[in-house]
């Protein structure tokens, strides 16, 4: 008798240890699947951050082209004799205010707008971050 009970207390004690095991692998299927999960919403946050480095860049340079448009242009009015009546004297201090102020620092060689800072762009591609599943405690049977 106490033979069988010992058995059964070794039964029970197996089925609460089955029982936590299945209910261990569900957990680490519901982890993985949630893994699986960030691990395509990070894609996707890295091409969108991609796309959007990629207009920015167009963007600047558009906004240098233009830029240089106006600065020509700036440059070929001021050239103008002043007696020609092309422009005012009103007209032309607010184009030698335009010239020295705006446009010399708006076309500063490496000029970029610092809304965004792109110097933490390394964090963002996967070939940066790695995970070793050597170092898990858990162990599949």
């Amino acid at each position: 008798i106490q033979v069988a009970r010992c058995f059964e207390t070794v039964r029970q004690r197996c089925c609460r240890l089955e029982q936590d095991g299945q209910r261990t692998r569900e957990r680490l299927a519901r982890a993985e699947a949630e893994q699986a999960a960030l691990e395509v919403k990070l894609k996707h946050a890295r091409k969108q951050v991609e796309v959007e480095i990629k207009k920015r860049h167009r963007v600047e340079a558009e906004l240098e082209k233009q830029e240089r448009k106006l600065q020509l242009v700036l440059e070929s009015l001021m050239q103008e004799p002043w007696g020609s009546g092309v422009l005012s004297r009103e007209q032309c201090s607010i184009l030698n205010a335009l010239v020295s102020q705006h446009l010399g620092a708006a076309l500063a060689p490496g000029r970029r707008s610092s809304a965004v800072d792109e110097s933490c762009q390394s964090l963002l591609f996967h070939s940066d971050i790695s995970y070793d599943r050597t170092d898990d405690d858990v162990v599949r049977s």
